[in-house]
């Protein structure tokens, strides 16, 4: 709490960024980020470079954070173009979490798990390891976080970022907010290529998955551009193609994202061969269906959220102690195929990796005279890499309906945060849905070098397709 005193004292305001959890009492949720010169210099000292507390735990089972995985580990044998070997393999867990033992340590789960646990007690438990903080970016993306907590601000209204450029926008964060738009922008990635796979199985165990090559150019962290002007409010371009099944192949979809919502909403297009069009998607936002999800999630909670949080009210619930999933090499392995860990209702929890991290947990809940699907939603931000790591999703009747995971792993070569896919369980209709699968596909490219602009136009699309 020394730091909150301190905070009050210089600039008569509440920082979230605490040694314990502090509440966000009277801070209106537009207000300005930056914060002042001595403030910011905590950054790359007592903490990371990107805001989070650098020192250990109380008993240690959290470490303090060395720096992370800059550089693949020795003994692994990586090499450009390969999937990433686990540093951890081999290392046993420290114990598993059951139905029988879960009173034992619910003080220290999401509440995603929690619920995933009582749904399904035959079947559902938990491997937690030891705590390893790989998380880390270059150096070029710690100075522009630095930067951005001197300057960094939310749009009116929240719906966007002004005065920041590159990485993460608000390292100290004033309010929720400011910690989802840290989750919606990338650490350090400029051009990345993948093609992934994404099934929901049935109760039976059997699934037909899609096959997609997406790719983005990430003009924020272009490190040509140094103001954010510079973008003409389009901060990321993005395309997805669909190979299969066969009835969904050909299929494009184009999206530009825009960095103040509040002047102009996401763009985005859609090319079907069977019409052999490109139309505009105004559908592809907010409580949509995602594209080949089965109905199984929503546009705006792919990845745990992205796109405009207009329709919420944030509200900041604490920071906390939590096994979470982490370092989930194993996951994305091409040793593992997808058969071995795709089951009815749920993963096999043979392979998720759970570790002990600070977590930011914040919630949205709908405004009045607004609609979405999801009345109330909750989620655990991890404090290293400002990813979304469980969400809890309720239904209009304030009832959960489905919760989410996502799988980080630390991509060393570049480095960066990255992640290796995620779940979106239905609690109700006892469904799932998995995406972003690698195993048996080629490794992420963190370096498509060849991608241009020219590529990401409505008329560049329907020649993707090939039909």
């Amino acid at each position: 709490m020394e730091f909150v005193r301190r905070f009050e004292r210089q600039r008569r305001r509440i920082s979230l960024l605490t040694a314990t959890t502090v509440a966000l009492l009277g801070i209106p949720q537009a207000v300005a980020a930056a914060v002042p010169a001595e403030i910011a210099a905590r950054l790359g000292n007592d903490l990371t470079p990107t805001g989070a507390e650098r020192g250990a735990n109380a008993d240690g089972s959290i470490p303090a954070w060395t720096g992370g995985l800059t550089d693949p580990p020795a003994g692994l044998g990586y090499q450009p173009g390969m999937h990433h070997p686990d540093p951890f393999e081999g290392e046993a867990p420290l114990f598993t979490i059951t139905p029988a033992n879960m009173a034992d340590h619910a003080d220290k789960m999401t509440g995603t798990t929690k619920a995933l646990m009582q749904r399904y007690k035959d079947t559902y438990f938990m491997k937690v390891y030891p705590t390893h903080r790989t998380c880390a970016g270059p150096e070029s993306a710690y100075a522009a976080i630095k930067q951005n907590a001197l300057t960094g601000e939310l749009a009116e209204g929240g719906n966007g970022i002004t005065n920041a450029i590159h990485s993460k926008p608000f390292p100290i964060p004033n309010n929720a907010l400011e910690i989802i738009w840290n989750h919606m922008m990338p650490l350090s990635i400029f051009k990345a290529t993948r093609q992934f796979a994404a099934a929901v199985p049935t109760s039976s165990g059997n699934y037909v998955h899609f096959t997609v090559q997406d790719e983005a150019i990430v003009a924020w962290n272009d490190p040509k551009i140094t103001k954010v002007e510079q973008l003409e409010n389009v901060w990321a371009k993005y395309i997805a193609h669909t190979l299969a099944p066969a009835r969904s192949a050909g299929n494009v979809v184009l999206v530009h994202e825009t960095i103040n919502m509040a002047k102009q909403a996401r763009l985005a297009w859609f090319y079907s061969p069977g019409t052999r069009r490109v139309r505009r998607a105004p559908d592809i936002a907010y409580d949509n269906p995602g594209t080949n999800t089965d109905g199984m999630a929503t546009v705006d909670s792919l990845g745990g959220f992205n796109g405009s949080p207009d329709r919420y009210d944030w509200t900041f619930i604490g920071k906390k102690e939590l096994y979470i999933p982490y370092n989930n090499y194993r996951l994305g392995s091409d040793k593992v195929k997808y058969d071995d860990y795709i089951q009815p209702y749920h993963i096999n929890q043979e392979y998720p990796r759970y570790e002990l991290h600070r977590v930011w947990v914040i919630e949205a809940n709908l405004k009045p005279g607004t609609r979405h699907v999801y009345q109330r939603r909750r989620f655990y931000i991890d404090e290293d890499s400002w990813g979304i790591v469980a969400t809890e999703l309720y239904d209009t009747r304030g009832e959960l309906w489905r919760v989410q995971e996502n799988f980080p792993m630390t991509a060393y070569e570049v480095p960066t945060c990255s992640g290796i896919g995620g779940t979106s369980y239905d609690l109700m209709g006892e469904r799932y849905l998995i995406g972003g699968l690698i195993n048996e596909e080629p490794p992420i490219n963190y370096f498509a070098d060849e991608l241009n602009e020219d590529r990401y136009t409505p008329a560049s699309i329907s020649k993707l397709s090939g039909r």
